[in-house]
């Protein structure tokens, strides 16, 4: 979906506005089309909101498409009222037109209750939100997913899904009708996750994180360090990333796009409880170098 919306909406010479970090693939098949990518940094001095007020003018001129993700992949910010009003604001100021990836929206914790970007007024008439069955029912891979929103660009998509492909495998398309009569297979992967970073969490805080439990999806959002206690030195978060693979083991996302960070996942495979608390004890055990 990500990939041909564009398609219904660039012209060459056009721009996408997309956040970063962020998924890319919207803006990558922007490029395919001959326009251009602005990137929006999400800073944690905007608690991971992006910044419009600094979009330069020649900027928004250009821009067709501003592509967003709340909750948020990789920070875990997630969007509120307040934030949506401002982007309807922006989006009817600036003819622009919105896409928010929700493929997260089931993934939130501890009583917050997500927010769908087209339950604010106004939404419906500047943008779409997509969603995806690949994180809530854990059917990566399997190619799931519907988009809902306003109407001249959910045809447009139609149009263009039309003639892409001819849609998924039948078996694949009865388990995803089970999956969305079965909201309680969601349920017990919240009640995973939201465990997992409640070990994971507390045990990077002690190794000299600056950790917090994310408001939504399954990664853990930290400031890279700068340095080991060995006396290795970092100059950035791919840095810090490539040697805890090699060193300890440890997978991890470097992000050095607005400032330096690594993302790191709770959705590693675990058998019960038990195996979760050995598992976070030797992540812990390979952080403290």
């Amino acid at each position: 979906i990500l990939a041909m919306l564009p398609l219904c909406l660039i012209n060459p010479g056009e721009i996408i506005l997309t956040t970063s970090p962020g998924y890319p693939v919207a803006a990558t098949y922007t490029q395919y089309l001959q326009g251009g990518i602005y990137n929006l940094p999400l800073c944690k001095e905007n608690n991971f909101y992006p910044a419009f007020s600094e979009i330069p003018s020649e900027i928004l001129y250009k821009a067709k498409l501003l592509y967003l993700n709340y909750p948020n992949n990789p920070t875990g910010q997630v969007g509120t009222v307040e934030f949506y009003k401002e982007v309807i604001e922006f989006a009817f100021k600036n003819n622009i037109f919105v896409m928010m990836d929700a493929a997260y929206a089931a993934l939130t914790f501890d009583g917050y209750q997500p927010l769908s970007f087209l339950s604010v007024d106004g939404a419906m008439e500047v943008g779409i939100e997509v969603h995806s069955l690949s994180k809530a029912f854990n059917m990566t891979g399997w190619r799931l997913g519907f988009v809902v929103g306003n109407p001249k660009i959910i045809k447009a998509y139609g149009t263009v899904k039309d003639n892409t492909d001819s849609g998924q495998f039948r078996a694949i398309q009865k388990a995803g009708i089970y999956a969305l009569q079965h909201p309680e297979l969601t349920q017990s992967n919240l009640e995973r996750y939201s465990r997992r970073f409640d070990l994971l969490v507390p045990a990077l805080r002690e190794v000299g994180f600056a950790a917090l439990k994310p408001k939504g999806s399954f990664y853990c959002y930290v400031p890279a360090p700068r340095g080991t206690r060995s006396g290795i030195i970092f100059n950035s978060a791919e840095e810090v990333s490539e040697f805890l693979i090699k060193e300890a083991l440890i997978s991890t996302m470097p992000w050095d796009d607005a400032g330096s960070y690594l993302r790191l996942s709770v959705t590693f495979e675990a058998d019960d409880y038990e195996e979760e608390k050995r598992i976070v004890a030797e992540v812990k055990k390979g952080y403290y170098r």
